[in-house]
């Protein structure tokens, strides 16, 4: 639904997005996170058809992007969306359904169909006088007035309170069944990983990570393993890589920890796995210095750029001992 090749953006000698490419499937939620200039915004309004890129090709929907048909098929929302504040959610979104040729009675239908699912009461209240959660859902239905096959949501439940913020994250992924594509961008990283199919983790204008997030866990994260036991564990030479032989043991064959426990004269009390969460992935990737200077990025000869840094995984054991009983 979605291919980006080589997406490049610069503004004088300053390279906003670098050789970005990304594929995006029909009925995916593909999330795009990273820090604050990371490129992500500029990504999306490359997309959208609203900020011409430098070099490097955007397809929407069949589309180039920057083609006026391609608008059709699309619903923008960008994490600033200013409403007209002396129109009632009915009146705004009947003025954008008659800007996209929706005929009045498919319209009328739409709307209230949108507006039940995203559960907004007091449909004919001035908007201007709606609270801010209100007017997102509203900005939300305006996105979907025209059936767009794909929607670019930057930033959707930014400042919203919990319930609303639940609200709004849940009919995302209802939009899932409805068979729409959704590019989704935003801070709070527990959102993007409770509701995106997969995601790019962009800095410095480029595109560091990507896939799902078990897949970026498995090829940047640490496993660690926390082993419990009423009594210490027998301390053998470490292995090659560091690590006690008998917790090596526990690992492959949770039988042969609680052996060794018994034959120090005690007993496995917990074994607990921790995997680093999204927030915790991004914080470490982001925070390596994983690319040039973006002024270099933005003069090369064919705007390209790769990292080429590899990640090594390793896995931590660690023995807590409590006193004995």
């Amino acid at each position: 639904m979605i291919r980006v090749s080589g997406l490049r953006k610069t503004y004088g000698d300053f390279a906003a997005v670098v050789g970005s490419s990304f594929e995006v499937e029909t009925g995916e939620i593909f999330g795009v996170v990273g820090p604050n200039g990371a490129g992500k915004t500029t990504t999306l309004k490359m997309l959208a058809g609203l900020i011409e890129p430098t070099a490097g090709s955007a397809e929407v929907a069949g589309f180039d992007a920057a083609e006026p048909a391609m608008r059709h098929r699309l619903g923008f929302l960008p994490e600033e969306s200013p409403l007209y504040e002396d129109m009632t959610p009915a009146s705004y979104l009947t003025f954008f359904a008659d800007l996209y040729d929706v005929p009045r009675s498919v319209a009328k239908d739409r709307i209230a169909e949108t507006l039940d699912r995203l559960d907004l009461e007091y449909r004919d209240r001035r908007i201007g006088d709606m609270s801010k959660g209100m007017k997102r859902k509203v900005a939300i239905a305006r996105s979907l007035i025209n059936d767009p096959d794909v929607l670019i949501y930057d930033e959707p439940a930014s400042g919203l309170d919990p319930l609303t913020t639940n609200s709004v994250l849940e009919f995302t992924r209802e939009l899932r069944a409805d068979e729409k594509t959704v590019v989704f961008s935003a801070h709070n990283l527990y959102h993007v990983e409770s509701v995106c199919d997969r995601i790019i983790i962009m800095n410095e204008g480029q595109i560091i990570a990507r896939g799902t997030v078990e897949e970026i866990r498995e090829e940047y994260g640490e496993t660690t393993y926390h082993v419990f036991s009423d009594t210490g564990l027998p301390q053998t030479e470490p292995t090659s890589d560091g690590r006690h032989r008998a917790i090596v043991d526990a690992m492959d064959e949770v039988e042969g920890l609680q052996d060794a426990a018994e034959a120090a004269g005690g007993s496995v009390v917990d074994i607990r796995t921790n995997e680093p969460s999204l927030e915790a992935l991004f914080l470490d990737l982001t925070g390596r210095q994983m690319a040039g200077p973006r002024t270099a990025a933005a003069t090369a000869g064919n705007g390209e750029s790769s990292v080429e840094e590899s990640v090594e995984e390793s896995v931590e054991e660690s023995v807590e001992p409590e006193e004995p009983q």
